[in-house]
């Protein structure tokens, strides 16, 4: 009784912090010098220097007159330094957008000055990151963390003259991820009304003292951030960060540091599962009580197989950057319905619509559409147009196909979009053709997803060529280094095919659903 008594009084404390952004203050005071964030370069913070460093980076952007409301960008990988610069900006009100460190220089640039950072953190080894803030004249404070960077200040140096106790007057802090459509630049998903941490849901996930969280994507994707630091933040929860994946070593971490909740998508269970049986049995993992996973669809062979290694622990959401009615299915009832993402929410409405705006009747596909909450729930940063062409009444749009069965389960069968997924990640090709053109050799590019099934989608080029070129594998390898020259890794095509022509509309448009069918022809392309 008297253990309730302290888990009840223990959930008023959090609740009453997750209002100002204050939550890991608490379990500081709880848990004080034991390890909180474990990096994978072998350096441990405890509860206590976490906090700390929160409070005195919460002191340097106050003395530097940033207020409420105003934006951080976090250049960052995974560490102990990201999770203490969240920390800071949830409790001074600030508006913090992660930033993708793989992004080239001018990208990075776009999208600091786009969310209208007045401060940047960012890391020695994104090389980047020094060419990128030369081109934000907006920034006040930029700090580099790990190591020098031109015209930084040194973190820990920054931090030093600022007291670590906690701050006065918190108030809670905003974040605002960027997504993108197929016609260029990403859009901040921007919600007006700051969401506060649910923090009754950790006990429902079997959260507790012992746990232990594994971080194995990158803390800039909105998912790792939600499911693996925010609930690490929210739950208390140990924060195990790996810097890449290896399919062993990820075993070997969650068994030597006990890990007991993780997120992962598809290609990382089909990565583990690929294993030889006897890499697997050296490995415990009976002490797993908690996976969720999402950000591209799973094989449902590779997610039984998952279920039969590590028990019916396994739950599935879908929902986007922007938010959505929050479908979720757990390792019981997909087995039920496999293939299946959930049900139909009770909470918030989610829609099937034809071409013509008509509801579809169950087993037949439309484009899916998920109620807004109360208040609007987001808008596209400074895109109103983007925002209103996503939505129908209260109702919006991630651009997804699905459809409903008879017993109001939802099956993904889509995209209307033509952003590649390719692992979880999404690729938007009129970027990648935006460097293409630049090639000498070539006229038109169309560059799609086509079927992969280790990675749901890869990068294809789909090339024109210029009167007075050939075809040939030497040119396709050209074509491919000036790609890796000019574009982050993951958006470089794997391979480079040639056409005779390339269908436009009257407008002008690449046709890029006719260039992409040949490819799924007899299959569906998924999410």
């Amino acid at each position: 009784m008297e253990a309730l008594k302290e888990r009840e009084s223990l959930d008023e404390r959090l609740a009453a912090a997750a209002q100002t952004g204050m939550t890991v203050s608490v379990w500081a005071e709880l848990y004080g010098e034991k390890p909180y964030i474990h990096d994978p370069s072998g350096r441990t913070r405890s509860y206590a220097q976490v906090n700390a460093n929160a409070n005195r980076i919460a002191r340097l952007l106050r003395e530097a007159q940033l207020k409420p409301g105003d934006a951080v960008a976090l250049l960052c990988s995974n560490r102990a330094e990201f999770v203490e610069v969240l920390a800071a900006t949830r409790r001074t009100g600030l508006r913090i957008t992660p930033v993708n460190w793989h992004l080239t220089a001018e990208e990075i640039a776009y999208v600091v000055n786009d969310c209208e950072a007045k401060a940047l953190f960012a890391e020695d080894r994104v090389a980047a990151a020094g060419p990128a803030a030369a081109d934000c004249p907006k920034l006040i404070v930029k700090v580099a963390i790990g190591g020098p960077i031109p015209g930084f200040a040194d973190y820990d140096a920054a931090l030093a003259s600022h007291d670590g106790s906690d701050i006065e007057a918190p108030v809670l802090g905003n974040q605002m991820m960027y997504t993108s459509g197929t016609t260029g630049r990403p859009k901040g998903v921007f919600r007006p009304n700051t969401v506060v941490p649910m923090v009754n849901m950790f006990a429902a996930r079997g959260y507790d003292e012992e746990s232990v969280q594994l971080c194995a994507g990158p803390a800039y994707h909105a998912a790792p951030l939600a499911f693996d630091i925010g609930a690490a933040m929210g739950a208390g929860a140990q924060l195990v960060f790996l810097d890449k994946w290896d399919s062993e070593a990820t075993l070997r971490a969650i068994a030597e540091k006990r890990v007991t909740h993780m997120h992962l998508v598809p290609i990382m269970f089909q990565r583990l599962l690929a294993l030889p049986d006897e890499v697997k049995s050296k490995y415990d993992v009976s002490h797993v009580k908690f996976i969720i996973h999402g950000a591209a669809p799973c094989p449902p062979e590779v997610k039984l197989a998952m279920i039969e290694w590590f028990g019916p622990i396994i739950t599935e959401y879908y929902a986007g950057s922007e938010g959505g009615a929050g479908f979720v299915i757990d390792s019981h009832e997909w087995l039920k319905k496999p293939g299946s993402v959930g049900k139909r929410p009770a909470m918030l409405g989610s829609k099937i619509l034809d071409d013509k705006g008509g509801e579809c009747p169950p087993g037949v596909p439309g484009t899916i559409y998920h109620q807004l909450p109360p208040g609007g729930g987001f808008v596209y940063f400074k895109d109103q147009a983007k925002t209103q062409k996503s939505r129908v009444g209260d109702y919006f749009t991630l651009g997804d196909v699905g459809y409903y069965d008879a017993d109001g389960y939802l099956f993904l069968t889509g995209r209307d979009a033509e952003t590649i997924i390719s692992g979880g990640v999404n690729i938007y090709p009129q970027e990648i053709d935006n460097e293409l053109i630049k090639h000498e050799a070539v006229a038109d590019s169309a560059t799609v997803g086509v079927p992969d099934e280790q990675w749901g989608e890869q990068v294809r080029a789909v090339i024109l060529l210029k009167e007075g070129y050939s075809p040939s594998d030497e040119l396709a390898d050209e074509i491919l280094a000036f790609a890796r020259a000019n574009l982050p890794g993951f958006k470089v095509p794997k391979k480079v095919d040639f056409v005779s022509e390339l269908p436009r509309s009257e407008a002008g448009k690449i046709q890029r659903n006719k260039v992409r069918a040949p490819y799924w022809e007899g299959r569906a392309r998924q999410i």
